[in-house]
């Protein structure tokens, strides 16, 4: 009976040492280093692309800008004095537009500007017969103590518009128009009533990217008054017409190319973020039942072939979908059966690249346990 027991005892210990994790081999199998996740960069407005920044495959912080946009500029049409700003960053240029009549108001260099009519002229063909751009004396009409000159600036008829350049006057003054400098009523070509010319409203399109004035401010023709880009930025918040990475990282895709025009939310750029390298392997499915998810494995990167570099990693992924075949429409079949996408964690170092092959290789079964399987044979066999 004592025999019997011994025998049964050494059996299940040779059955131990002959199961698959005592007799585990390790596995190896090739993969990719791949990212574990992607950052989109979103377009915060549209416009024309001005300048693309970078290439894919560089290394970008998150304030790397990497498209710049083209604002549209709207410039003064004529001297004078800013009167009015009423726009900040980020606001609609037409939602201030409506609400103000412009986005920025500029008082010219002429107040000034008579409705006159050549009803009284002098009486001659030459005085009734007045031109657009021709030059002309003005005098009020009560004493001729206010004086100054204009231009004639529209014609319609007999009524024709004086837009004054000089002097000063009283507003709804009675005034003479004279061809000539000086208050000669054979030179009379007409008389009208001086009114306040009213400021010029400037207005525009899209959102305020940056205004360059201040009210009071001085300007000459030509001078930049604001900015704006098409569309409408979030919340109001301007966000400026260069758009950035956003988190520091890899430049994987760039959408964007020089004169192209972007829209509100298009994907601009896709970056891989630092520390998001993993590796992507295919393992057949034979070799399935030998590894499990938090199996620790050692990785070589074939960046170096004079010297084997290895790293520790650990499985941190297993598919339940076995991988698609891209040539037939069907499962990656190989001579052993269908393959599976295998998730293998590491730590890179700054030799590490995306699209880098890697042999990744299982442990083998812990030596530990053949030698406990061992002691317990010898043990019953002393029994």
């Amino acid at each position: 009976m004592k025999s019997t027991r011994k025998s049964i005892a050494l059996l299940a210990a040779l059955a131990l040492l002959l199961s698959p994790a005592a007799l585990a081999d390790s596995i190896t199998f090739t993969g990719t280093v791949t990212a574990s996740e992607t950052c989109e960069v979103y377009a915060p407005i549209g416009g024309k692309v001005q300048a693309v920044n970078g290439d894919v495959g560089d290394k970008v912080s998150a304030d790397t800008v990497l498209v710049e946009l083209s604002t549209t500029k709207v410039y003064a049409e004529e001297d004078g004095t800013v009167t009015g700003v009423f726009a900040q960053p980020g606001d609609s240029a037409e939602t201030v537009s409506g609400l103000y009549g412009a986005v920025v108001s500029i008082e010219g260099g002429s107040v000034y500007s008579i409705a006159a009519s050549t009803t009284n002229a002098y009486n001659t063909t030459a005085t009734k017969f007045v031109h657009v751009g021709e030059n002309v004396y003005l005098s009020c009409y009560s004493d001729g103590s206010h004086t100054g000159t204009g231009v004639i600036t529209a014609i319609e008829g007999t009524d024709y518009t004086v837009r004054v350049t000089s002097g000063e006057f009283l507003v709804g003054e009675t005034v003479n128009v004279y061809r000539g400098d000086a208050a000669v009523s054979t030179q009379r070509i007409g008389r009208g009533t001086l009114s306040r010319t009213s400021p010029t409203a400037v207005t525009g399109s899209g959102s305020i990217v940056s205004i360059a004035v201040a009210s009071g401010d001085a300007v000459k023709r030509g001078d930049l008054l604001f900015e704006t880009l098409d569309g409408a930025f979030d919340g109001l918040y301007m966000s400026g017409s260069a758009i950035t990475a956003g988190t520091p990282g890899t430049l994987s895709a760039l959408n964007a190319t020089q004169g192209s025009a972007v829209q509100k939310d298009d994907v601009v750029a896709v970056i891989y973020p630092e520390g998001a390298m993993r590796i992507e392997a295919s393992v057949e499915e034979a070799n399935l039942s030998a590894i499990h998810v938090g199996d620790p494995v050692s990785v070589e990167l074939l960046w170096n072939q004079d010297e084997e570099v290895t790293y520790p990693g650990t499985i941190t992924g297993i598919s339940a979908i076995a991988d698609p075949s891209e040539a037939q429409g069907g499962e990656a079949e190989t001579e052993n059966g269908v393959t599976y996408t295998v998730y293998v964690g590491f730590t890179p170092d700054e030799n590490t690249r995306y699209g880098m092959s890697a042999v990744v290789t299982t442990q083998d079964a812990e030596p530990a346990e053949a030698e406990a399987a061992d002691e317990e044979v010898t043990d019953h066999a002393d029994e």
